[in-house]
């Protein structure tokens, strides 16, 4: 059975996406399965994906609304054994016709649930708000990986975030788990980066990934180009970043591996 990762900050601009796309690629590239999972209205996930969003026939908004099944929504990338459950703007509108829809923080979940043993890992990209599409996300999510960018605001709103996840685990999804916390846009240059590091460390009392994401160009240029780091730079700094958080994460629990 697959295992589901909910990436989720609702503070914009942390690297989410970017994780998203990378750890899905970084995970396919050691073969194993990962279908993405883009609830973002932007679409950036399918855009850095290689998919034109403008053109897909079935997007997740068709998905929750009803209008298709998930196996209808399906895209292939170009990336060996990578699916994309791919979005689009209209996605913005699905809170407000959700109103009304009982039971609507699980139509995710019982969507998910169809598929989720055709693949090793399910990554969800959440938008960066904690709206009902993020809720949806969180109830059908084993874990949530949290990534947090090395800035003065770091924890501005962490709180907030760890909140939400502690009232889906009472109302929705009483096995959700925290996966981690994943650190982005490092600036080894900074003494505020090592600073955040060593703050949050002080605060959480969750599992940080040993991998901290540096800020990287080449990191920044890829999804113009629909392409995921490992294929666009497969020698940068933030390809190899990545490929040592998907090892992280494929690897997470085992103590010998530790």
């Amino acid at each position: 059975m697959g295992r589901i990762i909910a990436i989720a900050n609702q503070k914009g601009g942390v690297g989410k996406t970017t994780t998203a796309i990378n750890l899905s690629a970084c995970l396919s590239e050691i073969g194993q399965k990962v279908l993405t999972i883009d609830i973002d209205p932007q679409g950036n996930t399918t855009s850095g994906l290689g998919v034109d969003k403008n053109t897909v026939e079935n997007s997740v908004y068709d998905m929750i609304l009803g209008a298709c099944t998930i196996e209808e929504c399906l895209v292939e990338t170009e990336i060996e054994n990578q699916s994309l459950l791919p979005s689009d703007i209209n996605l913005a509108g699905a809170e407000i016709e959700l109103i009304g829809i009982e039971e609507k923080e699980y139509i995710l979940k019982r969507e998910i649930k169809k598929i989720r043993d055709h693949y090793d890992f399910l990554i969800i990209d959440c938008p960066p708000s904690l709206n009902m599409l993020t809720v949806n996300a969180l109830t059908a999510a084993d874990t949530v990986l949290v990534p947090i960018q090395c800035e003065y605001y770091a924890l501005e709103g962490l709180s907030q975030l760890i909140r939400t996840i502690e009232l889906v685990q009472e109302r929705l999804n009483p096995d959700l788990e925290i996966e981690g916390v994943v650190f982005t846009m490092y600036d080894a240059r900074t003494n505020l980066s090592l600073q955040v590091v060593e703050n949050v460390k002080g605060y959480l009392h969750q599992n940080i990934y040993k991998t901290i994401i540096p800020r990287n160009v080449r990191l920044a240029e890829a999804p113009s180009h629909g392409l995921p780091i490992n294929l666009y730079d497969t020698r940068s700094a933030g390809a190899e970043s990545y490929r040592l958080l998907a090892q992280e994460v494929l690897h997470k629990g085992e103590e010998e591996w530790e």
